[in-house]
C-alpha cells in the first residue's frame, strides 16, 4: 500500500497533463464533432520542437510556445487536406500523422533526445514532485496552467468566432445556410485542438526526461478516455462548458490513478494499451446500454405501476 501511495503524486501529474491533451481531443470529438487522429503524431512533435529547441539555447516558455505553433501547424495540414481537397478528417488526420513521424525524426535527429533537469532550467519534471518548493511542484504548475487553458476556452467558445465553431460542429448545413464559414471554422478548431496538444507534449517531454519519436503513439486512446470517463462520471453534475472542460481533466487524472492501482496489483504491463482499449469501449458503450437497457426497465415498471 505504501508503493501504491508514493506512486499516486506522479500519477495525478501525468494525468494532469495529459489532461491537456485530452481537452484538445475534447474540442474535435464533442465540439467539432470529427475523429482527428492527428494527435498521436502531434503529441511526439510538441515534445521534439520543446526539447531540441531547450537545447538550442531557447527559454522554456519561448520552447513551449513554438511547440504549440508547431502543433497548430500540424491542425492546419489536417484541415487544409479535409477543407481544401475534399479528403474526409478520418483519412487526413491518419496522413498528416503519418507524415509528422518523418518530421519527428528529422527535428530530434534520432529516435530520441533526453533533457535532463541537472542541465536545463524546466518548468516541470518528474524531480518536480516531492522536496520541491510548492509553487514549483509540478502538480501546482500545471493546474494552474489547466485552470488558464480553461478560462482562456470558456471566454473564446463565448466570442462569435467561437460560438460559430460550436455551430459548424453542431449542425454544418444549418451553419452554411446562415453565411458561416465552415471551412475555415473546421481549421480554426482543428489548430486551437492540435496546439492544446503540443502544449502537453512539451510538458510531457519535460517530465520525463526526453522526447521520443513513438511517444504519441496511441495518445488518442488516452485522450478519448479521459472524455469519456469525465463526461460518464460528471455530466450530471457539470453543465457549464467549463466545468465539462474541467471533467476532461478529471477524466484524466482517474484513468492514470486508475493505471497506476492495476499495475500495483501485479498486471502485465505489456497489456496496458491493451487494458486502455477496452476502458474507451465500456465508456463508450454505456451511454448505449444506459439507453437500451436502462430506460426500458423504468419505462416497463412505470407502466406497471400506473
Amino acid at each position: 500500500m505504501a508503493t501504491l501511495i508514493n506512486a499516486m503524486p506522479g500519477a495525478i501529474a501525468q494525468g494532469l497533463i495529459w489532461g491537456i491533451m485530452a481537452i484538445g481531443v475534447y474540442l474535435t470529438f464533442k465540439i467539432l464533432d470529427v475523429a482527428d487522429l492527428t494527435v498521436d503524431g502531434t503529441m511526439s512533435l510538441g515534445g521534439a520542437v520543446c526539447v531540441v529547441a531547450v537545447m538550442n539555447g531557447q527559454n522554456i516558455w519561448v520552447a513551449m510556445a513554438l511547440a504549440v505553433i508547431a502543433g497548430m501547424l500540424a491542425g492546419f495540414v489536417t484541415g487544409i487536406f479535409n477543407t481544401f481537397m475534399g479528403i474526409p478528417v478520418l483519412l487526413a488526420s491518419i496522413l498528416t500523422q503519418l507524415g509528422l513521424y518523418s518530421i519527428n525524426l528529422k527535428i530530434l535527429g534520432k529516435a530520441n533526445q533526453a533533457l535532463s533537469v541537472d542541465n536545463y532550467d524546466l518548468l516541470v519534471s518528474l524531480r518536480y514532485i516531492k522536496d520541491v518548493p510548492f509553487i514549483k511542484n509540478t502538480i501546482f504548475v500545471v493546474s494552474v496552467l489547466i485552470i488558464a487553458i480553461i478560462a482562456i476556452l470558456y471566454w473564446f467558445f463565448g466570442t462569435e468566432r467561437g460560438c460559430s465553431i460550436r455551430a459548424t460542429g453542431c449542425n454544418p448545413e444549418m451553419s452554411r445556410a446562415q453565411g458561416i464559414n465552415t471551412k475555415l471554422n473546421t481549421i480554426l478548431g482543428l489548430m486551437i485542438s492540435n496546439g492544446l496538444v503540443g502544449l502537453a507534449s512539451a510538458l510531457y517531454a519535460q517530465y520525463q526526461g526526453f522526447a521520443d519519436v513513438n511517444s504519441g503513439r496511441g495518445a488518442i486512446v488516452i485522450g478519448l478516455a479521459a472524455v469519456i470517463i469525465g463526461g460518464v462520471i460528471f455530466d450530471r453534475i457539470f453543465h457549464n462548458f467549463a466545468l465539462k472542460l474541467f471533467a476532461v481533466g478529471l477524466g484524466a487524472i482517474i484513468y492514470y490513478v486508475v493505471l497506476q492501482v492495476v499495475i500495483w496489483r501485479g498486471f502485465d504491463t505489456d497489456l496496458l494499451k491493451l487494458l486502455s482499449s477496452l476502458v474507451v469501449a465500456v465508456f463508450l458503450a454505456f451511454p448505449y446500454w444506459k439507453k437500451k437497457y436502462f430506460k426500458k426497465t423504468i419505462t416497463k415498471k412505470g407502466v406497471a405501476d400506473a
